[in-house]
């Protein structure tokens, strides 16, 4: 009898093990779907932060604080190469200590991480010791892990991940920061094109406008604001003529009158830049190709009555000779442009139009 009831025990604690065995698998399968779900809804963050129009120090910024937030980081600091130096290019530490977070390829405990792309974690045993690279704080960190990063095996950096208390990261899935790890570098690769086209807008002597990279940087932003925006190019068709047979100087005078008579009607979030040489170009942000034309329509008649004496040339008239002025003249070809889509799309169909139109051809035309 009781060989019986311990038999029938025993198969109970057993069925409960298996049991217990079980639930186990799958919680622990549900934590794993539910972590590569996390994942990827922080990649897809990423995604969104890259894809609006912002600044690239912004979207670096934004992309440490999801690492900060979503991941509960207590400090995360991100350092890039510029070409001569490096620099904390977002980081909730406070600024005092940038100036060591943005040395520690110097320091010999981490050169070995450097080389091999191995992560380093580095912790104090106590509450009165110090991380190796502190120089002059204690309490702030208590332990580090080390991410150099790479772009086609090429060092630009590091990502440094910092805890407040001794051996706080010893059971931290480093699989997982390895994932953040490599979306960090895939951020940097992506938005490495717009910090080159950023780099790069200047502003025009003659004209007193941003060279057309201004469109896809800082521009985007302002225009990225409305769903669709109407964007027109225009052409000083006679400026070649003006500069050859009048003078240069007369031309670069022409550019400036047309520019101060476009720019004094434009609203501040309208983009006006010169686009190249004769070609001018000009995002309404929000408003329908319909009210544009009408627009560009007045436009066209202002710019066309400017009169521009000869600069720097003197010709003689016999009598009765008509005296030489220099008068713009305008070819405008308008277009739509879908928040989303590609900007530099819209503007080379519309430079293709210009381009190949009649050489004579002056109205306002629609694509």
């Amino acid at each position: 009898m009781i060989i019986g009831v311990i038999l029938i025990l025993v198969i109970i604690i057993v069925l409960l093990m298996v049991y217990n065995m079980s639930i186990h698998k799958k919680i622990e399968s549900f934590n794993n779907l539910n972590q590569k779900v996390t994942n990827l809804n922080i990649l897809q963050d990423f995604m969104d932060t890259v894809s609006k129009a912002s600044s690239v120090e912004e979207k670096i910024e934004q992309i440490n604080n999801i690492i900060i937030e979503r991941y509960q980081i207590k400090y995360s600091t991100i350092v890039v190469y510029d070409g001569t130096k490096y620099v904390v290019k977002a980081s909730n530490v406070d600024a005092k200590h940038w100036d060591t977070l943005s040395n520690l390829q110097t320091e010999e405990i981490f050169k070995d991480s450097i080389q091999s792309s191995v992560p380093k974690y580095v912790t104090v045993e106590g509450e009165n010791e110090r991380l190796p690279y502190q120089k002059m704080e204690f309490a702030r960190a208590k332990c580090a892990m080390f991410f150099p990063l790479y772009i086609d095996n090429v060092y630009i950096g590091y990502w440094l991940l910092e805890g407040s208390k001794p051996h706080e990261f010893d059971n931290v899935d480093t699989t997982i920061l390895e994932v953040i790890r490599n979306n960090i570098v895939a951020i940097l690769r992506t938005v490495e094109n717009q910090k080159v086209i950023e780099s790069i807008v200047r502003d025009d002597k003659y004209s007193s406008l941003k060279t057309a990279e201004y469109l896809y940087g800082e521009g985007k932003r302002i225009i990225d604001r409305y769903t669709t925006s109407t964007v027109c190019l225009f052409r000083i068709i006679n400026l070649e003529k003006i500069n050859e047979e009048i003078s240069r100087k007369t031309g670069d005078k022409v550019i400036s009158k047309v520019c101060e008579v476009v720019k004094s009607d434009l609203a501040s979030e309208y983009i006006f830049v010169r686009y190249m040489g004769p070609k001018f170009a000009i995002v309404f942000s929000g408003i329908e190709k319909e009210a544009v034309v009408g627009f560009m329509q007045q436009i066209k008649e202002q710019v066309e009555a400017i009169q521009v004496e000869p600069v720097d040339v003197e010709f003689e008239y016999e009598d009765g000779e008509e005296e030489i002025i220099a008068r713009p003249k305008l070819n405008i070809i308008i277009g739509t442009y879908y928040k989303g889509t590609a900007l530099e799309g819209v503007l080379k169909k519309l430079e293709e139009y210009i381009d190949n139109a009649d050489q004579n051809e002056s109205k306002i035309s629609e694509l």
